[in-house]
């Protein structure tokens, strides 16, 4: 059997846009036969994802070697649901804010599009189709209609839980993409939805500072476990006025230290570059700046209240208490 030549570098360019994957009708317009393309997924070079879409890395989405696994996985899924119901799809919901690049979805997520004259009665090949709604605006990503980050969220939150709702909401927020002013509005556009009832007071959550969709959950925890945190994204000073670092989450104690949870994501924290310089920065916080540090991972986030009831055991051993004034005395 003669060697297949690698496909066409304008589809393999193509590929890279969506996650690595292709349309039939993209294969023919980059001059790829059908037959070749045939080929292609008989010698395992290739795998068919749906009805026209082709997957052009055959590693398994989950076992891809990727220092964004999970983004990339949610990414892929959105355009498979695109490229399986054509040009026309508009990319709305959970798909649309994976496109957006906005943290706090989950792991994995459905796709969800909507179609001129769809009626939500066309779902296939485990993507959700969506009634049309003809006023709905619309933006180019990549090339491709997306719902708004504002309109997206409306559609995504009414069918999430509570800490992945408020950790998009606070994301969309930090990274400027809405204000927070327009939480309210996309609030309103979610009135109506199915689901939207129970996520009511999840919206008036939304403060918009955490860095992370991490430090939106440890505070969510906090909030259930009695102690909301006194401030959030604080910089903290030396006597002399150097910068010693910033603050997830801070608690001002009653002797006038500053009690602070920091959240270790593990991309930013797992290098022994970037453990060396956390741990000299806790130092100087510590030691300078007259601040109690806890540190927590992901992994404590697994078991729901542990973060929480370990954090408010420790605040009130340190004497804080709910009903004391937190005053600022830095």
């Amino acid at each position: 059997m003669r060697p297949l030549t690698p496909p066409p570098q304008a589809l393999l360019d193509v590929a890279a846009r969506q996650e690595g994957l292709v349309t039939t009708g993209q294969c023919e317009a980059a001059g790829m036969s059908a037959d070749r393309l045939v080929r292609m997924v008989r010698q395992g070079r290739w795998v068919r994802l749906s009805t026209g879409v082709y997957d052009t890395d055959p590693v398994p989405v989950d076992d891809r070697d990727r220092d964004d696994l999970f983004d990339h996985r949610r990414r892929y899924l959105a355009w498979s649901g695109l490229l399986a119901f054509g040009p026309t799809a508009v990319a709305v919901g959970q798909a649309a804010l994976a496109l957006h690049a906005i943290q706090g979805l989950p792991v994995r997520i459905t796709p969800e599009v909507m179609l001129p004259g769809g009626s939500g009665r066309g779902s296939r090949d485990g993507v959700t189709v969506r009634q049309f709604d003809p006023r709905l605006p619309t933006e180019l990503v990549l090339g491709r209609r997306v719902a708004p980050v504002l309109h997206a969220l409306a559609q995504a939150v009414p069918a999430l839980d509570r800490r992945h709702a408020v950790a998009l909401l606070d994301n969309a927020v930090h990274s400027g993409r809405i204000s927070r002013a327009e939480v309210e509005v996309a609030h309103d556009l979610a009135r109506g939805r199915r689901g939207v009832e129970r996520t009511h007071p999840w919206w008036r959550l939304v403060d918009g500072r955490a860095e992370s969709p991490l430090e939106t959950w440890a505070r969510l925890e906090c909030i259930d476990a009695g102690i909301p945190p006194d401030d959030l994204q604080r910089e903290i000073f030396a006597s002399d006025g150097r910068f010693l670092g910033r603050g997830d989450l801070l608690w001002r104690l009653p002797d006038g230290r500053w009690f602070l949870l920091e959240m270790d994501g593990t991309a930013a924290h797992s290098t022994p570059e970037a453990l060396y310089a956390d741990r000299a920065r806790q130092n100087a916080l510590v030691t300078e700046g007259d601040v109690v540090v806890r540190r927590a991972t992901a992994a404590e986030l697994q078991v729901p209240g542990r973060l929480g009831d370990e954090t408010a055991r420790r605040l009130h051993g340190a004497g804080w208490r709910a009903d004391l004034p937190h005053t600022d005395s830095a």
